[in-house]
């Protein structure tokens, strides 16, 4: 196997199974040398805790390039998740020009602002507009479906039906994206899934669908997700994997009531190892 060096651009919230602190123990854990530039630090996450601390370090992010670039510091992919600002957008599609190793280089946008037909708080359509320049220059999208309508200027619907996500990829594909990764895909109440487009080749996995919502399962599947694709899996592999070992994060939370902030990804690594080596 060949030892990557990814680069992932995101939050850390220090407490709340989310962005960073699952983005790197998961990379890692796929055997990658997992390399991380924070565009903020927060207490805990924002959904259900009130009175959380928030440092901005969008300041700090061209410092920090700077000096990777004068130190010949080079990446093999960067992947983003939340990033907290138009000016950090910019930021980012200044390092996919100047932070690449080589040709083979990979550009992976989780264009993390919205969900349930919402925006995320803080984001307005400024944001989405400049979110639309960097997800259309990267080489993988993984929007959910709520993300995709707002990339393609299309209206949410929360019951759809096949014709609807295929119009939904094809306005992707006509922005200019390349690979597509549609998660959170549900044609029944019963199962969800996650749509692989590339050019014409389309291709759904259905899974189980736990009715138990949890914080944080978008960056473990989009990190699943790059793990696997960076050790060479296929695009829909990679999907498979990034779902099931998601569904098995979840799974492993259930009636666990206390730990209601995020899933219980940890114990099940050793299970994501597991379906990387088959």
């Amino acid at each position: 196997m060949n030892y990557k060096r990814i680069l992932t651009v995101q939050d850390i919230s220090c407490f709340g199974q989310c962005s960073l602190t699952v983005a790197l123990p998961i990379l890692s854990a796929a055997g990658h040398e997992t390399v991380i530039l924070p565009s903020a630090v927060l207490s805990t996450h924002t959904a259900g805790f009130n009175g959380f601390t928030f440092c901005d370090l969008t300041d700090e992010i061209p410092k920090i390039t700077k000096h990777w670039i004068s130190q010949n510091i080079k990446f093999d992919a960067i992947y983003t998740g939340y990033l907290g600002s138009t000016t950090q957008i910019d930021y980012v599609k200044e390092m996919f020009k100047t932070l690449g190793k080589n040709d083979d280089f990979l550009k992976v946008v989780d264009p993390a602002m919205a969900d349930n037909g919402k925006l995320y708080t803080g984001f307005d359509n400024e944001f989405v507009k400049e979110m639309k320049t960097l997800a259309f220059t990267a080489d993988i999208i993984l929007p959910n479906i709520t993300e995709a309508c707002l990339l393609t200027d299309t209206e949410y619907k929360e019951k759809y039906d096949e014709s609807y996500i295929d119009n939904l990829i094809n306005k992707l594909f006509s922005s200019g994206a390349k690979l597509i990764v549609l998660t959170g895909v549900s044609y029944d109440d019963d199962t969800t899934g996650v749509l692989v487009a590339e050019k014409s080749n389309k291709q759904y996995y259905r899974h189980r669908k736990n009715p138990k919502g949890s914080h944080g399962t978008g960056d473990i599947y989009a990190s699943a997700f790059v793990g696997a694709y960076m050790r060479g899996k296929t695009a829909i592999d990679s999907a498979k994997i990034a779902a099931d070992y998601t569904l098995s994060c979840i799974e492993n939370t259930v009636g666990d009531d206390a730990h209601s902030y995020g899933v219980k990804f940890e114990p099940c690594l050793p299970k994501y190892i597991d379906m990387l080596n088959k």
